[in-house]
């Protein structure tokens, strides 16, 4: 279903993104803004360390705030008011809250997806169905109410796809028609078992203005999305990837981040174009109560003049740091300690959700 502000005759034959010229741009595209979902404290995703977590969110928005508005979704004014009080360096003419309450932190998977139509330049969200990552996590009523509020309150037009289950962190697209995904987690039964490769393929065309599709195989080992690939490979620019590879054999992930290696490596853009592939190392595995946490450097987040890169106080962040720095040379890199925001089982990508610049 397609709703429209404007009653246009256009509006009413057609109801898809793609056949109204939208797209999803690639994230490194100008953003007007970044969305976050504020924690709660009785919330499921920090267990136990609540407290430890929110300097770290402190501190992305202060960083985000420099370059670009910081949208914030918070439960009701008291929240604002304690997150206020802790933004003591943020750029605060750049913070912007929003009454919108949530269950869980992560914007990416829960947050709007925006497309923007280039001609006669117009921005829309898709709201997708959201099911906590093939219900896990319960409730999570608010959570998939978030693309329809912020469409409301933007007074954006919606594209109502909420039959599709549909996380932000299960793609990743190059804005210019390719999009990358994983097989264990959009073909994965707790997702949407009644649709074909094909079926599926469909809707990420028509909804994202997707022409190609990139299949991936499995994530890494604690990983609770089921393997999204922002845990995985990451588009840099409209034909190079960065990906996740594992240099110890005897490490669970040095297969499956192998086969990947490989799959990308035989890559051809549109049939023609050989796909350029660096490669990002994978920090030391870290555990919590024997539980191996999904610690990853590709879960980084391209905002307007940064990139947010996850840390582990780890010998490989500064291998990390290099790569990420040849991948983006006109922005900065601010590596943050993640070693307490992991145990959420996510980082800076999973946190964040870009609002383009029409």
């Amino acid at each position: 279903m397609f709703l429209q502000p404007e009653k246009t005759d256009t509006a009413r034959r057609m109801s898809t993104p793609v056949e109204l010229g939208y797209r999803m741009p690639a994230e490194w595209e100008p953003h007007e803004a970044t969305w976050i979902s504020w924690p709660h404290p009785d919330g499921i995703s920090f267990p136990g360390h609540y407290k430890n977590v929110i300097p770290t969110f402190v501190r992305m928005v202060e960083i985000l705030s420099e370059s670009e508005i910081v949208r914030i979704n918070v439960a009701d004014s008291q929240q604002e008011q304690t997150i206020r009080s802790l933004l003591k360096k943020a750029n605060l003419e750049q913070v912007e809250f929003f009454p919108v309450p949530t269950n869980e932190p992560w914007c990416r998977d829960h947050g709007p997806i925006f497309v923007l139509r280039d001609v006669d330049p117009q921005l829309a969200v898709v709201n997708f169905g959201y099911n906590a990552w093939g219900w896990k996590y319960l409730p999570f009523d608010a959570d998939d109410a978030v693309p329809t509020q912020i469409a409301n309150r933007l007074k954006l037009p919606l594209f109502d796809c909420a039959d599709f289950m549909l996380e932000g962190g299960s793609i990743d697209v190059n804005g210019a028609g390719t999009l990358l995904t994983t097989k264990s987690c959009l073909l994965n039964p707790n997702r949407n078992p009644t649709y074909s490769p094909q079926q599926i393929e469909d809707r990420l065309r028509q909804f994202l203005g997707v022409r190609e599709i990139l299949w991936l195989g499995d994530g890494i080992e604690g990983d609770d999305t089921d393997g999204h690939v922002d845990d995985l490979t990451r588009f840099v620019s409209v034909n190079t990837v960065v990906t996740a590879v594992e240099e110890d054999e005897n490490d669970p992930n040095y297969e499956p981040l192998q086969s990947n290696l490989q799959l990308l490596q035989a890559t051809q853009l549109n049939g023609k174009e050989s796909l350029n592939v660096l490669r990002l190392p994978m920090p030391a595995p870290l555990y919590r109560n024997g539980q191996r946490l999904p610690a990853t450097y590709a879960n980084f987040f391209i905002a307007n003049e940064v990139v947010l890169m996850p840390a582990f106080s780890d010998v490989h962040d500064a291998w990390a740091l290099s790569v990420l720095k040849e991948a983006f040379p006109t922005r900065r890199i601010v590596p943050l300690d993640c070693r307490d925001l992991i145990w959420g089982l996510g980082a800076f990508h999973c946190l964040t959700q870009q609002q383009p610049a029409v």
